[in-house]
């Protein structure tokens, strides 16, 4: 599988804090990092998902409401 690097400044704590982690889990820091990553935009796509689907339900009843009064 094709890897690239991702260069990004974060704060000792956290750093300390998933290295720690991985390591007492035994797993490796890219791998955590990348799957952290992953599940994080997954959750914002979804969220925006759920926020289009809100919006269109709102059109539709709108649709539906203003097709009753002609």
């Amino acid at each position: 599988m094709l890897k690239t690097t991702l260069a990004v400044k974060i704060s000792p704590d956290i750093s300390d804090r998933v290295k720690e982690f991985c390591i007492g889990h035994g797993i490796k820091y890219g791998f955590f990092v990348e799957k952290a990553l992953q599940e994080r935009l997954e959750r914002e796509e979804l969220k925006e998902d759920l926020l289009d689907m809100k919006m269109l339900r709102e059109e539709e009843k709108s649709a539906k409401k203003s097709h009753l009064h002609s």
